[in-house]
């Protein structure tokens, strides 16, 4: 798999399913908390369009904390009419920009969970490729990420897709298709409800 053109093929699919909405669409909230969908779409443009000079400013700006910092350029890259910001995606889609100490699975979980903090609030479906799944949800559990995956989420669990070929860990068992382990991998406890197994409530108990 060329992670990097599974990369460009999201970043123009999620400019194609966002150039679509309207602009009630674009103004709901997302699962990501404080966020409309548009604020989504400006996130995912900041790697595109801010230098690492600028992300080290914000860094400064905000006394080192990266979560403030990247909430700080989302909201400037949120001013932007949706045409422009769709429009990077297109023109900056084959970017193989990754985090300093990440590899592409980064950008394509990137990609992947907030394509699902944008699609399940509209309750717009998608069959993404299980390849793409598998590769994120091994990302995400191999060596937690900072920042991405709370301390502590993971351990003495065992979480199953039931949609692909993929399992991790061992312990209670949380189980469901994967976008929905990705969306709780990651914090988003909507979809709880749509996980079965033993582990679920000390999932549930972890992310309150």
């Amino acid at each position: 798999m060329d992670t990097f053109a599974e990369i460009a093929d999201e970043r123009r699919g999620l400019a194609a399913l966002v150039s679509g909405l309207t602009d009630e669409q674009r103004a709901t909230q997302s699962l990501c908390s404080e966020w409309s969908v548009h604020d989504v779409v400006a996130h995912l443009v900041v790697p595109l369009e801010v230098s690492t000079p600028k992300f080290v400013m914000a860094m400064l700006a905000c006394r080192g904390d990266f979560d403030r910092a990247n909430v700080r350029l989302t909201r400037e890259q949120a001013r932007r009419p949706v045409g422009d910001l769709t429009e990077v995606l297109r023109r900056r889609a084959d970017s193989r920009f990754t985090p300093p100490g990440s590899g592409p699975e980064a950008p394509l979980t990137d990609l992947l969970v907030h394509g699902l903090d944008i699609r399940w609030p509209l309750g717009l479906p998608r069959e993404a490729p299980e390849e793409r799944l598998r590769t994120s949800l091994t990302y995400l559990t191999a060596a937690p990420v900072r920042g991405v995956v709370s301390a502590g989420t993971l351990g003495g669990l065992r979480f199953e897709a039931t949609d692909i070929d993929w399992a991790h860990g061992s312990g209670p068992t949380v189980r469901g298709d994967a976008e929905a382990l990705l969306l709780a991998i990651t914090g988003r406890t909507t979809a709880l409800r749509h996980l079965g197994g033993d582990g679920v409530p000390t999932l549930r108990g972890r992310l309150a």
